[in-house]
C-alpha cells in the first residue's frame, strides 16, 4: 500500500518515518509546501526544522507538489493530513478539488476550529460538501499519547483511528501498526476529537499548577476534575464519554499534562513565571494547540451547557482577563459540589 502524508512538521514527518520504515521503498511520501525544506531534508537526511537529530529512512519520498503527491494514491491506499488544526480546512479543499476518485483521509491534528468551534471531521465535512465533486471519500481521526520525538525515535507508542468506516480502519492499522507501535479502532469520532482537544486545554492548567509550585495534590485534582469536564462534553456533543478513559482521553492527558515534552505543559509553566503569552509563543517554535482553542472548547461548552470551570479559567487566563494567581484562588472559591 501507498500512504502520502502532508506536512512536514514534527507529528508528519514521524509518522512518515513510522510507516516508510516497515513498508516498501517508495511507498511512503512526505509533501512540504517548501521546497527549500524538502530540499534540506534531503541532502542531511533529518528534519532539522522540526525534529532534530533522527535520521529519516532513505526510502522516504519527497515531494513539494500536492497534485503529484495525491495522484499517487489509489482507492486503498492512505492520505495524511499532518497539518495544524489552523491549516486544516485550507488543506482539506485544495485536496478535494485535486481528488479525481475516492480517497482515504485522516488528520493529525488535535483541536477545535478556532472562529466556528467545529471538530475536525465537521470542519472536513464542511469542505467535502464544498468541494468533493460528489466523490464519496472516507475519512478519520488518528489520535492518542504520543510525542514525535519518541515516534520518530521508534519508541512504542499507542494510538486511536476513530472512523465510522472499519475499511478505513483497517487500512490506518495496515500503514502503522509496526513494530512498536499499536493502532486501535473506534467509532466514536466526537469522543476522540474532543479527548483531543480539551487534553490541550488541561495540560496548559496543569504546568500553572506545577510552574506555581502547588503540589502534586493540585496536580491531581486539576487531571481528575479535568477528565470529568471532558466526559461532560463529549457525551453533551453526542459522543460516549467512556472514550474519555482510553488512549484518546485520560491517556493523552496524562502524557500531555505530565511529560516535559508537552508544549501546552510548558505554556502554563511560563505562564506562571510570569511571561506574557505572546512571549511564550514566539519562543516556543511550534504551534501548541491548546492556546488556539481554549476559547473554542469554552464557547463550544457554553453552547450545550455544560459547565467547565477549569477550561473557562484557562481561557480566560490565555485571553490575559486573569492572572494564573487569580485563576486558581477562583477555582478553590468555588462552592462545594457532588463529585458525580
Amino acid at each position: 500500500m501507498k500512504v502520502t502524508l502532508l506536512g512536514a512538521g514534527a507529528w508528519g514527518t514521524a509518522m512518515a518515518s513510522q510507516a516508510a520504515r516497515h513498508l516498501q521503498d517508495g511507498d511512503v511520501c512526505l509533501w512540504s509546501r517548501s521546497a527549500d525544506q524538502l530540499k534540506a531534508i534531503e541532502k542531511s537526511g533529518e528534519n532539522h526544522s522540526y525534529l532534530p537529530g533522527i535520521e529519516l529512512p532513505k526510502n522516504l519520498i519527497l515531494d513539494s507538489s500536492l497534485s503529484a503527491a495525491i495522484k499517487r494514491l489509489s482507492a486503498d491506499d492512505l492520505l495524511v493530513i499532518a497539518t495544524p488544526m489552523s491549516g486544516l480546512s485550507e488543506t482539506v479543499a485544495q485536496v478535494l478539488k485535486d481528488a479525481e476518485y475516492p480517497l482515504n483521509i485522516i488528520w493529525l491534528c488535535k483541536g477545535l476550529e478556532p472562529a466556528t468551534a467545529l471538530l475536525p471531521h465537521q470542519v472536513v465535512e464542511r469542505e467535502n460538501a464544498l468541494h468533493s465533486h460528489g466523490i464519496k471519500h472516507s475519512y478519520g481521526a488518528l489520535s492518542g499519547p504520543s510525542f514525535a520525538d519518541e515516534v520518530g525515535n521508534g519508541m512504542p507508542c499507542a494510538l486511536t483511528i476513530a472512523s465510522t468506516s472499519s475499511d478505513l480502519c483497517a487500512i490506518v492499522q495496515r500503514a502503522f501498526h509496526h513494530g512498536n507501535m499499536r493502532i486501535y479502532s473506534s467509532d466514536d469520532l466526537v469522543g476522540v476529537e474532543l479527548g483531543g482537544a480539551v487534553k490541550n486545554v488541561l495540560a496548559i492548567a496543569a504546568g500553572i499548577g506545577d510552574g506555581l509550585d502547588l503540589g502534586l495534590n493540585a496536580r491531581a485534582a486539576v487531571l481528575t476534575r479535568g477528565l470529568a469536564e471532558m466526559m461532560r462534553l463529549v457525551k453533551a456533543a453526542g459522543g460516549r464519554s467512556e472514550t474519555c478513559m482510553g488512549l484518546t482521553g485520560v491517556g493523552d492527558l496524562i502524557l500531555t499534562a505530565t511529560g516535559n515534552l508537552s508544549r501546552n505543559r510548558r505554556v502554563g509553566l511560563e505562564l506562571a513565571a510570569g511571561k506574557s503569552l505572546a512571549e511564550i509563543l514566539s519562543g516556543l517554535g511550534h504551534v501548541a494547540e491548546g492556546v488556539l482553542c481554549a476559547a473554542a472548547v469554552a464557547d463550544l461548552a457554553k453552547r450545550l451547557g455544560v459547565e467547565m470551570p477549569i477550561t473557562a479559567m484557562m481561557g480566560q487566563v490565555l485571553s490575559g482577563q486573569l492572572t494564573p494567581h487569580d485563576a486558581v484562588k477562583k477555582l478553590m472559591g468555588r462552592d462545594p459540589k457532588i463529585e458525580t
